[in-house]
């Protein structure tokens, strides 16, 4: 009889942590949007006047859009972890383990991106010169930003080829999946406005189907597949 107990709290406990994960999966596309929507609109995004101009029409919103950028792109790098173990469970130690370190590594940088924009707001409110704080960030932003598309591209790549070989998804999820992986890598490249939204909303896109999969089969069980019309 306790055995029985001990078990029935062990899959609770379990239950309790794959909700956990599934939300972490959710919500972390969502906050990164939620800052891009917060962000005041830059057509370009190297460009240190607009920035400067951006900043000094409004601090406290160029200090909160970034604060909250700063939290999506930590719960990404959560994120990525809780899908990490969902396809461990489901036995897939092929193209996960190599992507998680590279998913890691780039999503910390992403986080540094948004701490470095806070200088140009500290210029303006001490009454410096925020374009020329901006522009004094630029060898360093650049080389950051180059590093984390890089790092997360290829851990997002090894992502999807081992969601792909899980098969934890249905094939027409897998396609969304691996589409809307393909679409994120390609928004983060180009350096326009635009750009951020098209990149979260693929996010979203990629990150819904497994949160919703993690729910469904908390175990990681493979996606049912159809069975052959009988003749």
């Amino acid at each position: 009889m306790d055995d029985l107990d001990v078990e029935g709290n062990d899959k609770m406990v379990a239950g309790k942590w794959i909700r956990y994960q599934a939300a972490i999966v959710a919500v972390a596309p969502v906050v990164v949007l939620a800052g891009w929507l917060a962000h005041p609109y830059i057509a370009f995004g190297p460009d240190s006047e607009a920035i400067a101009r951006a900043v000094a029409e409004d601090m406290t919103r160029w200090g909160l859009s970034h604060l909250l950028l700063a939290i999506g792109f930590g719960l990404m790098v959560l994120a990525f972890l809780a899908v990490r173990s969902f396809l461990r469970a489901a036995g897939e130690e092929r193209w996960s383990p190599i992507g998680l370190p590279l998913v890691v590594v780039g999503f910390a940088l992403w986080v540094i991106l948004p701490g470095m924009e806070f200088a140009p707001l500290a210029a303006a409110e001490t009454g410096g010169d925020v374009q020329a704080a901006q522009e004094a960030l630029m060898p360093w932003f650049i080389p950051v930003l180059i590093g984390a598309s890089v790092f997360s591209t290829l851990g997002v790549v090894c992502f999807a080829a081992g969601i792909s070989r899980s098969r934890v998804l249905s094939p027409a999820q897998i396609r969304l999946v691996i589409a809307a992986f393909v679409l994120m890598i390609v928004a983060g490249f180009i350096p326009y406005g635009a750009a951020n939204y098209v990149e979260s909303l693929a996010g979203i896109a990629a990150l819904w189907p497994l949160a919703y999969r993690m729910l469904e089969h908390p175990v990681g069980q493979p996606a049912a597949r159809p069975k052959p019309a009988s003749v």
